[in-house]
Parts: structure tokens; C-alpha cells; sequence
């Protein structure tokens, strides 16, 4: 069967190139610390450390009303990163003085915003491509604000975007890709699902029969995967160029 939809996962697709976040931001507070000179050195904070203050960011998020419809994604990044060095300081795992810690949210929020910006600049050249073939869906969880996100970053080439925090059901319930199909407005067996996790993209996208490109990259956490399951895996969403 012919493909005529794709249907992009967007965070850690199109703008981290298959990284998990959590990876990025670890490199900004690495990055933070090499450049900003602390009395107080971010390097105290270990990966673990870090690791608990990203959950309590990300769950602190999911659970209040922090992030605003309107908020881009530089705006997004100064919030979960004030979570997580308010978590750190409160847990006595950093011990900047107020200064330090808001010019190191300024500089890991610049940072994976230059980083997110580079990914998502290269992923708008393959768009464009692909838009003049193929139907475009997003299909995201998200806090509510990814519409502002993509408008934000130039990515105007979806003709539907779903995303969790506006319909209820989050990944990786076949649910929310299930109104990524009906939103095509083709047969699922038309619909080619592009996603970096396997457990929340992959497995729900072809338990619905669609075909499905993994981007293999760095995850939060191992999981276990029967690479027979997606129909392609790459490991840069360049190589999407040699498949459509």
C-alpha cells in the first residue's frame, strides 16, 4: 500500500534529532557550569541527582497549570529549568546563591534552545519536501502550548496536530494516533508514523496498522525492543530522505 500521510512525533523527533531531553539538558548544565564561572560549581550535581530533579520538573508540569498556550519553547525551557534548580537547591544538591542559579537557568535555557533551534532548522528543509508529496500530521504529548511552538519555530506544514494535553489521551495509548489517522483522512495502512521512542511511537502506531519509522537514538531509559517491529529504523532524520 502506498503512502500518502506521515504522522511526526515531535519532541525528540524533530527537535532533538532522537536525543531524550533529559540528555540535552544534562549537557546544558554541563554546559552552564563550564561557562559561568560559579562559586558554588554546578558540578557537584550528578547524573542521578539530576535525573530526580527532571522527574519532579516534568511531573510538576503535568500536574499544574505552569506552562501558558502562548508559551514558545524558550519560555518553556526558563520554566523547567527554574523546576529543576528549585528541586535541586531545596533537595541541598546545589548550593548556588540566588544570582548563580538564575543566570544558570538563563544559560542551559539558551543553550537547549540553540540546540533545539539547529534540529528543528534542519527537520523544516525535509518538511518542505515532504509537504508537497504527503499529507502532514503532528501527533505530540505536550503541554498545550505546541501549536505556539511550531508557529514559533516556522513548522506551518501540518494540515492537523494533535497533542495530549488538548485531547485527553496521552501516548502511548493507540488512542491519540488513532486521531492522528483520522485526521489524514486515510486508511491507517497509508499512514507512515515517524517517532524516536519505541514503546510510546512504534508499538501504538502499528497496533493500529500503520507503518512506522523508528529514529533510534539516546533514550531516557533501556527498553526492550524487537527491532522486526517498525517498518524502518534510522538513527538522523536525514535518512528519511532515502525512505520518502
Amino acid at each position: 500500500m502506498a503512502t500518502k500521510a506521515l504522522i511526526f512525533d515531535y519532541g525528540g523527533t524533530l527537535d532533538t534529532d532522537g536525543m531524550h531531553w533529559s540528555h540535552i539538558l544534562w549537557q546544558g548544565f554541563q554546559h552552564a557550569d563550564q561557562v559561568c564561572a560559579f562559586a558554588n560549581t554546578l558540578s557537584v550535581v550528578s547524573w542521578q541527582a539530576f535525573r530526580d530533579a527532571y522527574v519532579f520538573g516534568e511531573r510538576t508540569l503535568g500536574r499544574e497549570e505552569i506552562i501558558a498556550p502562548t508559551d514558545n519553547f524558550h519560555q518553556v525551557l526558563l520554566k523547567k529549568v527554574d523546576l529543576e534548580t528549585r528541586y535541586l537547591v531545596e533537595q541541598k544538591m546545589w548550593t548556588p546563591t540566588e544570582a548563580e542559579r538564575l543566570q544558570a537557568i538563563q544559560t542551559i535555557a539558551q543553550y537547549c534552545h540553540d540546540y533545539a533551534k539547529h534540529n528543528v532548522d534542519r527537520a523544516r528543509a525535509l518538511l518542505d519536501k515532504f509537504a508537497q508529496t504527503y499529507r502532514l500530521v503532528l501527533v505530540s504529548n505536550f503541554y498545550g502550548n505546541v501549536r505556539t511552538v511550531l508557529q514559533d519555530y516556522g513548522l506551518t506544514h501540518f494540515s492537523a496536530v494533535i497533542e495530549s494535553a488538548e485531547v485527553g489521551i496521552r501516548k502511548p495509548d493507540p488512542a491519540i494516533y488513532r486521531l492522528g489517522v483520522e485526521a489524514a483522512g486515510v486508511g491507517a495502512e497509508e499512514c507512515c508514523v515517524i517517532g524516536d521512542s519505541f514503546g510510546k511511537d512504534i508499538v501504538p502506531a502499528t497496533s493500529l496498522g500503520c507503518q512506522t519509522v523508528w529514529l533510534k537514538g539516546k533514550t531516557w531509559e533501556r527498553e526492550t525492543v524487537d527491532e522486526s517491529v517498525p517498518t524502518h529504523i534510522i538513527t538522523s532524520l536525514a535518512e528519511l530522505a532515502n525512505i520518502f
